[in-house]
């Protein structure tokens, strides 16, 4: 594949590992490659707008504990309060700015 998008293997991993976002121009080549129908068309446009508007975080130099606590809060997000969760970033910012 890596030869088919004209990329080493290194970036192609890195896209593959979520490090590094796939150029635009990877679609046309896909699709044009693999020979791809309609339906993989559709689900290959999803997979790249989700790769080109997905943010992440690198905590892997993170200390287990906080790594944990990370995920264990990502797990839970959507059952967060999310006014709870306002006010508690608030006081934080404020905690911040008086240092």
């Amino acid at each position: 594949m890596a030869t088919k998008l004209e990329v080493s293997s290194a970036f192609l991993s890195k896209v593959e590992n979520g490090k590094k976002k796939p150029p635009q121009e990877w679609r046309d080549i896909l699709i044009r490659e693999y020979n791809l129908k309609p339906n993989d068309v559709k689900e290959l446009d999803r997979c790249m707008y989700e790769a080109q508007n997905y943010d992440s975080i690198d905590i892997s130099n993170w200390k287990d504990s906080d790594r944990m606590m990370m995920l264990s809060f990502a797990r839970k997000f959507s059952s967060i309060d999310k006014n709870r969760l306002k006010s508690f970033l608030e006081s934080e910012l404020d905690d911040e700015r008086k240092i």
